[in-house]
């Protein structure tokens, strides 16, 4: 959906002066105020971590608990707009605050929804989108009774993050790495590339999405361990992918940005996997791939300003800098020297203080006219450059 969109110099002055309330200060947030900068926009951090990445950045940091109530909404008190760069947080907090006539964005509402991957699944079942078939679980015992067939994936309701509260349950040994806890059993999809597209929508309605993306997963932390953007896909799954992304943004009711992963199947079928209403891992080379960052999109939408364009400026590649099994401690990124001199490469490093296994300290952004040297160049930055202590 477009519009025709004219601002004076009062109304722009009036949606970029207000201040922007970010609960949550890792990486996402370090790159939103990279992207507010060209803005000039005012951001405001807090985060339990008095030693996050956005802990000297912003116009403000706050040390606090995103999780309690009276925390959040004491930090939203003297702020315009709040957001969000990850979903562990109030929405008892969000709740209130939208009741006291703050712009929360993404809403309490949409936080509540995928917070709760039962309630998120639900959602898609409701509204017609397609997702792997799946049965509501109260515990163990309950699955079990069930007796589903192998292999099937277990998820937690709530608490899941980052590849964590997933379970691929292949046999009945595996049974012991059900949750024991409400959640979701879902039929295993039958996966020829997992891909992700994201969307933005801002108050006035507007919507554009990014060109898919196809990520690879690190089977061991169950991360993404590289993506490809645009994705290798057909133009029929462009377009399906992307109408998909679009229908569901304005069904949510979004304002800012959401990342939809997807799952295209073997028999060319998609299935829905999961959402995330905030900047996204799998949005990073957007930076240097398109035109638009997802950081500044997700800025211009909860300000309701233009969204910008999403068009691929160059075929990109991004690789996850997680940290090596073994090693623990101050990091060291070993093989930098080499990395920084690849035509192309663009280095992004959180600032997080500590490493250890699987943690992302930070990624390699890869840009090439030609989309079939960039595998090689991923193959290249994971072989040499390696996050020890």
């Amino acid at each position: 959906m477009g519009r025709n969109f004219c601002l004076n110099p009062d109304d722009l002055g009036n949606k970029l002066n207000k201040k922007i309330g970010i609960l949550g200060g890792g990486q996402l947030g370090r790159m939103l105020f990279e992207a507010s900068i060209d803005l000039d926009v005012e951001l405001h951090f807090m985060d339990p971590d008095p030693a996050a990445p956005c802990a000297n950045l912003g116009a403000s940091f706050r040390v606090g608990d995103i999780n309690d109530k009276d925390t959040v909404v004491e930090f939203g008190k003297n702020l315009d707009i709040i957001t969000i760069e990850i979903e562990r947080v109030s929405r008892a907090g969000l709740d209130l605050m939208e009741n006291q006539g703050k712009e929360v964005y993404p809403s309490a509402n949409l936080i509540g929804i995928v917070q709760n991957k039962i309630l998120q699944k639900g959602f898609f079942e409701e509204h017609g989108f397609p997702t792997a078939p799946f049965k509501v679980v109260k515990n163990l015992t309950e699955i079990r009774a069930l007796n589903p067939d192998f292999p099937f994936v277990n998820k937690i309701g709530e608490g899941g993050y980052d590849g964590r509260g997933v379970s691929v349950i292949r046999s009945d040994g595996d049974m012991n790495r059900c949750f024991d806890a409400p959640g979701i059993i879902e039929e295993m999809a039958d996966i020829q590339k997992e891909i992700s597209v994201i969307v933005a929508r801002n108050k006035d309605g507007e919507v554009t999405s990014f060109p898919a993306v196809e990520m690879v997963f690190d089977p061991r932390a169950n991360l993404v361990d590289f993506l490809i953007s645009p994705a290798r896909v057909d133009r029929k799954v462009e377009i399906e992918t992307e109408a998909l992304a679009n229908s569901l943004a304005e069904k949510m009711d979004l304002v800012g940005i959401m990342a939809i992963e997807m799952f295209l199947l073997n028999d060319g079928r998609i299935w829905i996997n999961e959402v995330a209403p905030r900047p996204h891992n799998s949005g990073h080379q957007s930076i240097e791939g398109n035109y638009t960052s997802q950081y500044q999109q997700h800025l211009r939408a909860i300000l309701d300003l233009p969204l910008g364009n999403t068009d691929t400026i160059l075929p990109s590649a991004m690789v996850n800098l997680l940290g090596e099994e073994g090693y623990e401690g101050e990091p060291i990124f070993e093989g930098m020297d080499e990395i920084l001199g690849l035509k192309g490469a663009y280095v992004h490093l959180y600032g997080k203080k500590r490493t250890k296994p699987f943690r992302k300290m930070g990624h390699v952004t890869l840009v090439d006219e030609a989309e079939d040297q960039l595998p090689g160049k991923v193959e290249m930055v994971k072989k040499i450059l390696k996050v020890k202590s």
